[in-house]
């Protein structure tokens, strides 16, 4: 019993030996191992039955099941990666680029929302291994989800999304229109349901709290919590998924899936549409609408000062947008330079709140001095090379971000892929250091609470003191 607590094992424990083998003897005199099995607990369900022990010996490591998992899920991917090549490459030359970005269109904003899942059990990882309460931060209960479960929810997902597309393209390329328009169909609505499930499994509780968060980014009437100002900054960095999910959404309800008459200008989910724009801004207009909620709350005047720089985002979107609603030559004396201007404001003003505001000043002053202890700084503590890197890139990918909504690239899905995943990238390394300043204020307000409560309960001892007769 003392080797189940971690105390010394004996070299003689009858759970050790084989059956069948000499006595053991213990301090109440010689005791077989069949006698020791008939004592355990249980026994009375197993009286006459010799369980084989060395038979547990058999059983794989976890590092061998991992290992085994991890190589199916390269097959897997192999397998894939085969399958959607061959069938693409049975597609004629002219409508092979028609049909990739369709197929692309589909299935792109959960690849990019799987991304998201992963990197976040990244984060979670590393508060974990800092020591970070974050269930505190973001009010969560004890039934949270941890790092494990995010990368088991991301697995899946990762399974699951791949597995469809390439079902997709072999049926298309096979000549199945029918049946192929039917996977992305079935995704989208498996997604939902899961969502969406009443019932305690599936993380009923984490749905839950998601779909309640959802609700008051979309419906500010109450007052802000930090987990709404997080996921709706998250959701700015993800509109152009949002955008796709409408665009990929009107053409199941249209059905226009596994066709390519969505490409007509007059389509009503084509590039022309108005919708584009429209769900591009939403994000930031739910953002603004929190800000000026919290100034009515606080009448903090920083919270205007943001609302502002969310705002500078609207004519990035809408002047790009009018691309394909004005003639070329207007668009290039005129609406170009305004939107070049636009976008500089924009990823200017979105820089230096990050730094200075999301993140605090205090990440300038870490490049040169660490004598204030923070969250990051237990894994990355004297790594200049760090701070460096997260400002420069912040900078960089802040442009690039802004650069995707020019209205040339709504076609050049490659590029858009690539820049939309790099601007989660900056999202997840805004993560790190946007919940390190909250925990921070925390900190810094739970020792003013305490300070504050020791002064008064000594003011209080010296007033009681004074009462008595000496």
């Amino acid at each position: 019993m003392l080797s189940m607590f971690g105390g010394p094992v004996n070299g003689n424990s009858p759970h050790l030996r084989k059956s069948g083998s000499r006595p053991v003897f213990g301090d109440l005199g010689e005791i077989t191992t069949e006698e020791a099995l008939l004592h355990s607990p249980g026994s009375n369900e197993m009286k006459g039955v010799r369980i084989p022990l060395a038979s547990t010996v058999m059983m794989p490591s976890p590092t061998f099941l991992w290992r085994f998992k991890v190589l199916l899920f390269i097959l897997w991917g192999l397998c894939c990666c085969k399958i959607g090549w061959d069938s693409v490459m049975r597609m004629s030359a002219d409508l092979r680029d028609l049909f990739l970005y369709e197929a692309f269109l589909y299935y792109n904003p959960l690849l990019l929302v799987t991304l998201m899942v992963w990197l976040w059990g990244i984060n979670l990882w590393v508060f974990s291994q800092a020591n970070v309460n974050y269930t505190k931060i973001f009010d969560l209960d004890q039934n949270s989800l941890t790092h494990r479960e995010i990368w088991k929810c991301a697995t899946w997902m990762t399974i699951v999304v791949p597995t469809s597309m390439t079902a997709y393209l072999y049926l298309y390329s096979d000549g199945e229109v029918a049946l192929a328009a039917s996977q992305p169909v079935l995704l989208y609505i498996a997604v939902v349901m899961l969502l969406i499930f009443p019932f305690d499994i599936f993380y009923l509780s984490s749905r839950y709290y998601l779909l309640r968060t959802l609700w008051r980014i979309v419906l500010p009437l109450q007052a802000i919590t930090f987990s709404d100002f997080f996921l709706a900054d998250i959701l700015t960095s993800m509109s152009k998924v949002l955008s796709d999910l409408e665009r990929s959404v009107c053409r199941m309800v249209h059905r226009q899936v596994a066709t390519i008459a969505w490409f007509e200008a007059d389509s009503v989910c084509g590039s022309h549409s108005i919708a584009i724009p429209v769900v591009l801004v939403l994000p930031y207009f739910f953002r603004l609408f929190q800000c000026l909620r919290q100034y009515k709350d606080t009448g903090e005047k920083s919270s205007l000062l943001n609302a502002l720089k969310y705002s500078t985002a609207v004519p990035v979107i809408f002047l790009s947008a009018l691309k394909y609603h004005v003639f070329p030559d207007k668009w290039t004396n005129i609406y170009r330079p305004l939107w070049l201007v636009s976008s500089v404001v924009n990823s200017t003003y979105s820089f230096y709140w990050d730094v200075t505001r999301d993140w605090d000043m205090s990440c300038f002053t870490r490049i040169f001095k660490f004598g204030k202890p923070h969250i990051c700084s237990y894994l990355l503590h004297e790594r200049k090379w760090v701070y460096c890197w997260v400002i420069g890139s912040n900078l960089i990918l802040r442009c690039t971000w802004t650069y995707k909504l020019s209205a040339h690239l709504r076609h050049n899905y490659l590029t858009v892929f690539a820049i939309t995943a790099l601007e989660i990238f900056r999202r997840f390394q805004w993560v790190f250091f946007r919940v390190e300043n909250e925990w921070n204020k925390m900190s810094a307000k739970t020792h003013i609470q305490l300070s504050e409560s020791d002064n008064a309960g000594e003011d209080a001892k010296l007033l009681d003191s004074g009462n008595h007769s000496v």
